[in-house]
């Protein structure tokens, strides 16, 4: 469980994603919470951001515990409000966005109860999250083609189709690939090169994609993918990439690193957790385990190898 001892949970919902219909299980979910002992606080956001603020009350307020109910920018913007303070609530996730990459992960049901139970079955883990310049990331961060898939894609698609929606769009960006000169400088060293594609991974699937074979999400380390620029048979190399996620080679180079400085000419905006970020140059530092979540013990097991149990 939480803890016997919590009384106080913030449940912070977008209702805009996914299907947006979470407001339809709202009373369902705070009486189920309310019955397992907890003070619960229902807040909705209201625009870009607002959940960030509504995570910094909630830390004003001593919360013990945050429920986010919503996709990927959802969680990244409460993870961003929690890391303006020291003492920061334990997570509890309900996915309900189109993609839901940091949910599937953490192996966490979109079905309201399912992921409920989880909250209420399981201990917490401490999980790494990336500082990139002056925000921070949870699960990817990238640059080059299709990175605006997520954010350019229309809602209204989304919410009829789903992941085809991405789909769709991505071939039509398909002869929009771009050339990104890059200086990269890691714990391993510095390199130079042309790229079409880079992804700074916390995860093991990014955009539906299963990008990372076995990810480790509690070392302070983040996985590190780049494509070198080879058009006009770039889409080969993603394809077989994507296919081989254990895959490096001169044309796509992978490396774990705890620090990464990124110089580079592109004016692309760089994609942060499937939001648009900043433009230009990065600075990226792995904040080690700097949150508590709740995970079910197969993905701690799997994921957490520096506080796996001795049972899943």
């Amino acid at each position: 469980m939480f803890g016997d001892k919590v009384k106080k949970l913030y449940l912070i919902y977008n209702p805009k994603s996914g299907k947006q219909n979470f407001e339809e299980h709202l009373d369902h979910v705070v009486e189920r919470l309310e019955k397992a002992g907890y003070e619960v606080f229902p807040l909705a956001t209201k625009q870009m951001g607002h959940a960030t603020s509504l995570a910094q009350k909630a830390c004003e307020e001593a919360a013990d515990r945050v429920v986010v109910v919503g996709g990927d920018g959802t969680f990244n913007e409460v993870v961003n409000g929690l890391m303006d303070y020291e003492k920061r609530p334990t997570i509890g996730y309900i996915p309900a966005g189109t993609c839901c990459d940091i949910g599937h992960t953490l192996g966490l049901s979109k079905n309201v109860d399912k992921a409920i139970d989880t909250m209420l079955a399981y201990q917490p883990v401490e999980m790494d999250i990336v500082q990139s310049n002056d925000r921070y990331f949870c699960y990817v961060s990238g640059n080059g083609a299709f990175i605006d898939i997520s954010y350019v894609t229309d809602s209204k698609l989304k919410k009829r189709i789903g992941y085809l929606a991405y789909l769709i769009k991505g071939a039509e960006e398909l002869f929009t690939i771009p050339k990104m000169r890059m200086k990269i400088t890691h714990d391993g060293g510095t390199f130079r090169g042309k790229f079409s594609l880079m992804l700074i991974i916390n995860s093991k699937r990014v955009a539906g994609i299963n990008m990372i074979y076995k990810p480790s999400l509690d070392d302070g380390l983040v996985d590190v993918v780049l494509y070198r620029n080879i058009f006009p048979f770039n889409f080969v190399l993603y394809f077989t990439s994507f296919l081989l996620p254990f895959w490096s080679t001169p044309l796509v180079k992978r490396f774990k690193t705890s620090e990464l400085k990124i110089v580079t000419n592109t004016r692309s905006r760089w994609n942060v957790d499937g939001e648009s970020g900043g433009v230009g140059n990065q600075d990226i530092k792995v904040a080690k385990r700097a949150i508590s979540i709740v995970v079910p013990d197969k993905i701690r097991n799997r994921y957490f190898l520096g506080q796996k149990k001795d049972h899943a």
